[in-house]
């Protein structure tokens, strides 16, 4: 097995090829399976190396899968962790107080956070009043996306506003230019537009196999759904 650098262009290709080891990898004696995983561990060195690059992230997770907030609170924590500060606004929900917002209040002024809808569009039932929330909540948005203090900016379910009509896509790519460097935003919510899709960084799409309401008539849960 070749132990000589890989050229730039190859190595994710090389790197597939070589596996992530365990039973997967085709060796069955203990030697040729160090020699498989040796080179596995040169050519990722090789290809970390190489990633210099840091930047301000543009982040959506998207999807009919429960998961989408869940993933954007876990940037958040880890954020928190490393002592930066951050700012979450919460387009739809509202009208109550989510487990994590009382957990992450031991953080104190490193985390903004605000819940700025009433509630889904069948509790609310006014389309204006809506529109007029989610704008409110866009421009106490634009003043995060704007301030080099906050390392993370999570928009939560704003890929639903934009859906519902309520917000413009062009305002949000608009926001999201005005960010520092190496701000990063998070943006959660099904239905995310191809305009955003197209400038994001990283794109994660939650898919929905398998839902306890669904399936089995279990209610929202503390801690699961809220």
């Amino acid at each position: 097995m070749s132990t000589q650098p890989v050229p730039d262009t190859e190595l994710d290709q090389v790197a597939a090829e070589l596996g992530p080891g365990g039973d997967l990898a085709p060796e069955a004696d203990q030697d040729g399976y160090r020699r498989r995983m040796a080179r596995r561990k040169e050519v990722q060195q090789q290809r970390v190396g190489e990633r210099k690059l840091e930047k301000g992230l543009v982040l959506v997770f998207t999807g009919d899968g429960k998961g989408k907030t869940t993933a954007a609170l876990g940037l958040v924590l880890r954020t928190l962790g490393h002592g930066e500060s951050v700012a979450v606004v919460q387009f739809i929900k509202g009208g109550w107080q989510p487990g994590e917002a009382k957990a992450l209040e031991l953080f104190g002024d490193a985390l903004a956070w605000h819940a700025l809808g009433e509630g889904f569009t069948w509790e609310t039932q006014d389309r204006e009043r809506d529109r007029e929330l989610v704008q409110r909540a866009w421009r106490r948005s634009l003043d995060y996306l704007a301030d080099g203090r906050r390392k993370l900016v999570v928009l939560d379910e704003v890929n639903v506003a934009l859906k519902l009509g309520y917000l413009a896509v062009e305002q949000v790519l608009e926001g999201l230019a005005l960010r520092p460097e190496l701000t990063h935003v998070a943006l959660t919510g099904r239905g995310a537009p191809p305009a955003l899709l197209e400038r994001a960084d990283l794109v994660t799409e939650m898919k929905l196999l398998r839902h306890p309401f669904r399936e089995q008539g279990v209610k929202a849960q503390a801690g699961i759904e809220y």
